[in-house]
């Protein structure tokens, strides 16, 4: 089987990932996060202030169960649902409270039994948008279509022990933090470019739009047609 090249942007040159080592409050908890595009890495470990390391490895996928968050069975709220368990908002609305617990009720999936995640990476821009969501102030449709406008990448997460017996280093290369820093940021700029260009078009006369109270009042589930599955380029 083909081994995949993946990469991970840090501010620290990582021979050898750990296993359960990291931030618990990631989008999928604990997990050694990638993408497959080394420039996307290099972006993801600048900050404002330190150059960042493209760290690069090969995977072995042999044996390995993979979550494609990405494919068409799946959809926004499965998604959801895993950054509602790992990342910490804050639900200041009824409708927000009552929109966690539907959403973690019906829409959850078993995500910790997979060896690696793919998927959507939630960066602030996206944060924004899950938020609005859950605020009842954007319907669903409208959801998934900024997120699949945004285009801030896709990462692959490492989970279990045996993925990451199975990962092995091969290079790192540097990236320039006033290269890469200002990519980042117009990335997440164009985001929200994106969103509030979506966010602008009224949805009041559009009577396919579904909002979260009508998902919770409509008792819609997991596998309806009506939730739209996952946009991903």
């Amino acid at each position: 089987m083909k081994q995949i090249k993946l990469y991970h942007g840090s501010e620290s040159i990582i021979k050898l990932p750990k296993y359960h080592s990291g931030n618990p409050k990631n989008d999928y908890g604990y997990g050694f996060y990638c993408t497959e595009d080394s420039e996307l890495a290099k972006e993801w470990g600048c900050s404002e202030e330190k150059d960042s390391f493209s760290n690069e490895y090969l995977l072995n996928p042999e044996g390995l169960t993979v979550l494609n968050l990405s494919q068409n069975k799946y959809n926004i709220l499965n998604w959801l649902s895993i950054l509602l368990e790992n990342r910490t908002f804050v639900l200041d609305s009824d409708i927000s409270i009552a929109a966690k617990q539907y959403i973690l009720k019906h829409f959850s999936i078993p995500y910790k039994k997979y060896d690696i995640i793919r998927g959507y990476r939630a960066d602030d821009s996206y944060f924004s948008f899950a938020n609005a969501f859950l605020n009842n102030t954007i319907s669903i449709q409208k959801l998934n279509q900024a997120m699949y406008l945004g285009k801030l990448g896709e990462q692959v997460v490492l989970k279990s022990k045996k993925a990451f017996s199975q990962i092995s280093f091969v290079s790192c290369t540097s990236a320039n933090k006033n290269i890469y820093y200002p990519k980042k940021i117009l990335r997440d700029t164009n985001a929200r470019e994106a969103f509030f260009r979506i966010r602008s078009d009224s949805e009041i006369n559009n009577p396919d739009a579904l909002f979260i109270m009508d998902i919770i009042r409509g008792g819609i589930k997991n596998g309806d047609t009506r939730i739209p599955p996952v946009l991903f380029e």
